[in-house]
């Protein structure tokens, strides 16, 4: 029996096509927009059409395309910047940052504060969050009713229906309910994921050739963090974000990580790892809560100088983190990996002993086509990935099926 498809799945289904390729590509026309989705010119010149109406996209005037194209002048389209707001937070240790992006996803207003995470207590988290968002939407001239979505990220473990941080290492306190409370303060939709999560969303948008169906990202900083794409999907666990690879155990009963667990790879990578051993302390001593960067930059210094404890503490470091590439590669098979953070400082001397690492595992049996690329900033990356998944969330669920009629839907 052949199944028809519904004539409003369709239509749902080309207008995000056509939203998507336009959010992707910046300024194409409509004959690019053609090639780009395989929809007819018909199609898309109707399409276009409607989402101009709707306010949606707009019509690029003469002197914004940067393309100058020969014969009758093309008409590009653009996203309407002012079709929707969305906000992003971004806890991390000791650093909570919020920002205002428009339907376009530019940039239209942040704020960014120290806050004593590791000292916090669940109320003071909670309140602060709170208080910078109320903050942030006076400063743009936006009220809570304005906003569309908002894309929380955090330096820890979320659940898999992207709605509490369960466990993270920048404070004692857990399980707390971000979105289910954001969500009756402001009445906007709230989502709150994990860091690396968010880093790989990033990448995969800003290089899809290279980031498209199997990538890692390693986050290389106090702690291990990863955000992992398979067959171009976000990998998150039944119950969990998941892709705590600085968590899989290294050596059993060995080091002692921040998570109270011994062994970890996180426990021999980690920023608090690498000085601790540098300084001859014992594996067992309690870890730093934080390590600056200039101490980093001085041990990536010293490693590169010769010999010594710093070197031997960041071959070990790449050792954990070669072995623990190792085992997954066993499972998913080589893939593209991004390096990010300040981990980026000394991987010159990491490298080897991570390829080293691979190539006694099974996973390394094509260690000559694993690449490695480096971002020093995580920072940019989080932020991006969280405007990324607030906006894409905008796109298919309200202004694909079309906004009006969602709205009449839900009322």
């Amino acid at each position: 029996m052949t199944l028809g498809v519904r004539h409003d799945d369709l239509r749902r289904r080309n207008r995000a096509m056509v939203i998507a390729a336009v959010r992707r590509d910046g300024q194409p026309s409509r004959t690019e927009l053609v090639s780009r989705t395989g929809l007819s010119h018909s199609t898309i010149s109707a399409i276009s059409s409607d989402l101009i109406a709707e306010g949606v996209l707009r019509p690029v005037k003469s002197g914004e395309n940067e393309v100058v194209r020969r014969g009758r002048p093309q008409i590009s389209l653009g996203l309407e910047p002012r079709a929707a707001t969305v906000l992003t937070v971004v806890l991390l240790l000791n650093t909570l940052s919020a920002t205002v992006f428009d339907y376009a996803g530019r940039i239209v207003t942040q704020r960014r504060q120290r806050l004593s995470t590791l000292n916090a207590t669940r109320d003071d988290l909670i309140g602060a969050v709170t208080t910078m968002i109320e903050a942030l939407l006076v400063d743009a001239g936006r009220t809570p009713k304005d906003v569309m979505r908002l894309t929380m990220a955090v330096q820890g473990i979320t659940d898999s229906n992207a709605r509490a941080m369960l466990w993270t290492p920048i404070t004692p306190e857990s399980d707390i309910p971000f979105a289910d409370i954001l969500e009756r303060r402001f009445g906007f939709p709230v989502t709150v994921q994990n860091d690396c999560n968010m880093i790989a969303v990033a990448l995969r948008a800003r290089d899809p050739e290279r980031y498209r169906d199997n990538f890692v990202t390693l986050l290389l900083s106090n702690g291990i963090g990863m955000g992992l794409v398979l067959r171009g999907e976000l990998f998150t666990g039944a119950y969990s974000s998941g892709g705590e690879f600085g968590h899989m155990i290294h050596r059993p009963g060995g080091a002692l990580c921040r998570c109270g667990r011994h062994g970890c790879i996180e426990a021999y990578a980690g920023n608090y790892a690498i000085q601790r051993e540098a300084a001859g302390r014992s594996d067992q001593a309690e870890p730093d809560a934080d390590v600056d960067p200039e101490t980093m930059l001085r041990l990536a210094g010293d490693a590169r100088a010769g010999d010594g404890p710093a070197r031997a503490a960041f071959i070990r470091a790449g050792e954990a983190i070669g072995y623990g590439l190792g085992s997954l590669f066993a499972l998913i098979d080589p893939a593209p990996v991004a390096i990010v953070g300040p981990g980026t400082l000394a991987f010159d001397v990491m490298e080897p002993s991570i390829r080293e690492a691979i190539a006694q595992t099974a996973g390394g049996q094509h260690d000559a086509v694993i690449s490695f690329d480096l971002e020093a900033d995580e920072m940019p990356l989080i932020l991006e990935g969280c405007a990324r998944r607030a906006l894409e969330a905008v796109d298919n669920e309200l202004f694909a099926p079309g906004y009006i009629a969602t709205m009449q839907a839900g009322a």
